[in-house]
């Protein structure tokens, strides 16, 4: 027997309507409905054709329901107002991302989430008191997914064809989990780490994810939580240099754009000197990349960690990918594409009672901040 809903859910998966489906696998619009709705069910030819057109594995469409994520529930950080497709589509690899958090899980014991419960802060308040939890203090983060990821935070990256959307994020059964798009700048998606964490600790299962409003939240938070207002007076003059905000922006590892707005929100420059920053820095393609930025985007910790555990005990991306009824493609474009080396050895620790072993992530170093002074010669 196969399970319809997982028809439709690889469908969605792919971007495809019901008439683009049609076309692909040459089967009428009205038999491909009965299959997702459960009305007839495919013979074992047609589901051949249907499974290399939506490139799962013929075992996908005979697992288990897959309760479906609401839309709801997610906070989409998209550079447009975004396409009901795209919407469903990353839903639904979201979805498949949550079936890897519990076959991982299963296996090793995950850093419990810590992130706390504010009631209704303003975000500059709540990204205060989220640094003094983590015990941060205003020192500048060195890896903001390793960060969320050490306090409990599930992290996985977008396939490369959701290049509208930045970031989204939800709670699941009590976890957080973040999405992030790996074809931004590495600064940009620093802050959409930051900008995600500020709707799970902002809002989440009380208020409303959507909205101008969450999202303005959350992006004074993601400022907040980057770049703490008494470490940006303390090392950043007023109405500073274009040259001295480009230098700047290395302390905290953020977009030139991202500071500005910092300092303007914080009233260290004039409305006038920060409409004319904005211009000069477009100019100088500030506004469509980061240049002189970072060398490298960050990555997930405990992705790697357990890949590389799993590959110590012979099991490799694809066995994980075969046991998960995906291919080794669409795995991988939910693990930062994390490739093998010939490294290996088990970063996982020592067994607990429940045979789980348990994975030690490293928290970013935060302890040796580099901040100077920003001087211009």
């Amino acid at each position: 027997m196969i399970t319809p809903s997982r028809i439709a859910m690889a469908r969605k998966r792919r971007f495809l309507t019901l008439a683009e489906l049609s076309e692909k696998t040459k089967i009428a619009v009205p038999n491909l409905s009965k299959y997702e709705n459960g009305k007839q069910e495919p013979s074992e030819e047609t589901l051949r054709r249907l499974a290399a057109a939506l490139n799962f594995p013929l075992s996908f469409f005979h697992q288990p329901d897959l309760d479906p994520i609401g839309q709801d529930a997610v906070s989409f950080r998209a550079r447009s107002k975004l396409a009901a497709g795209a919407r469903d589509a990353a839903l639904t690899a979201s979805r498949f991302a949550v079936e890897l958090h519990r076959w991982i899980d299963e296996r090793y014991r995950l850093p419990p989430n810590d992130l706390p419960t504010l009631g209704k802060p303003d975000p500059e308040t709540a990204a205060e008191m989220v640094r003094a939890r983590w015990g941060l203090g205003n020192a500048p983060i060195s890896n903001m997914v390793h960060l969320l990821e050490a306090h409990g935070v599930r992290v996985f990256s977008l396939p490369p064809e959701f290049a509208d959307i930045n970031a989204f994020a939800h709670w699941r059964d009590g976890t957080p989990f973040v999405f992030l798009n790996t074809m931004t700048t590495p600064e940009r998606g620093r802050f959409d780490a930051a900008h995600e964490l500020g709707h799970l600790v902002l809002h989440g299962d009380e208020r409303s994810f959507m909205g101008p409003e969450a999202e303005k939240e959350a992006n004074a938070f993601a400022s907040a939580f980057l770049m703490p207002q008494s470490a940006v007076i303390a090392h950043m003059p007023e109405n500073p240099l274009v040259e001295q905000i480009i230098a700047g922006k290395g302390n905290w590892n953020v977009a030139a754009m991202a500071l500005t707005y910092r300092l303007h929100d914080l009233g260290m420059m004039t409305d006038w000197h920060y409409r004319r920053t904005c211009i000069v820095l477009g100019e100088r393609g500030y506004r469509r990349g980061e240049p002189r930025g970072m060398a490298s985007r960050e990555t997930s910790q405990l992705l790697d960690k357990v890949i590389r555990g799993q590959r110590a005990k012979g099991v490799g991306l694809a066995d994980i990918a075969r046991e998960l009824h995906v291919t080794t493609e669409e795995l991988g474009s939910w693990v930062f594409g994390l490739v093998i080396t010939g490294r290996t050895g088990d970063n996982s620790g020592g067994p607990r009672p429940d045979g789980r072993p348990s994975l030690r992530l490293v928290p970013p170093a935060t302890s040796t901040p580099q901040l100077r002074k920003v001087r211009v010669r």
